[in-house]
């Protein structure tokens, strides 16, 4: 083998190996790649009302808390965190509404829109953050319940912080 196809040969499987699998967790990815999430985010949608706040990348861990409210009265609420673990692996965590929290672990990340899986729960498997060329963020979650693919999007934009 030539020296020239070693090199090209050694850079594609390289490639391959740096590359984020949606069957394995993403690694190379630090927690400050996810600042962009960060501040307070509003959908409304029929009467509804969701606020979503995130507070920047701190101690290796991003806060989150949602709420959606209507007619005065709290409909659903959320606690979220990102962590970057001591492994260097990063999870997304989710308690709505009082339920115990379940854990999705970052699968792919760029510089707008990040991935997180777990594929054991019932619903959602995925849950995603995309930032749109206009500045909002799109939240989606989305999976199989009861044998049906599903999706949920959450269009939201950018707001001022109370």
């Amino acid at each position: 083998m030539t020296h020239l196809m070693l090199i090209a040969l050694t850079g594609l499987v390289g490639a391959a190996l740096a590359t984020p699998r949606a069957d394995s967790p993403a690694s190379g990815a630090t927690i400050e790649e996810l600042r962009w999430i960060a501040g307070c985010w509003k959908m409304e949608d029929g009467g509804k009302e969701t606020e979503e706040q995130w507070m920047k990348p701190d101690g290796e861990t991003m806060i989150g808390m949602s709420r959606t409210s209507a007619g005065g009265e709290t409909m659903a609420f959320e606690f979220m965190q990102i962590r970057q673990l001591e492994t260097g692996e990063i999870v997304f965590l989710a308690q709505p509404s009082g339920q115990q929290a379940t854990s999705f672990t970052l699968r792919s990340w760029g510089k707008k829109e990040v991935v997180f899986e777990n594929s054991a729960h019932d619903f959602p498997q995925r849950v995603i953050y995309r930032l749109r060329k206009d500045g909002s963020l799109l939240g989606r979650i989305e999976g199989v319940r009861n044998g049906k693919s599903r999706a949920v999007e959450f269009p939201m934009r950018r707001v001022k912080c109370n």
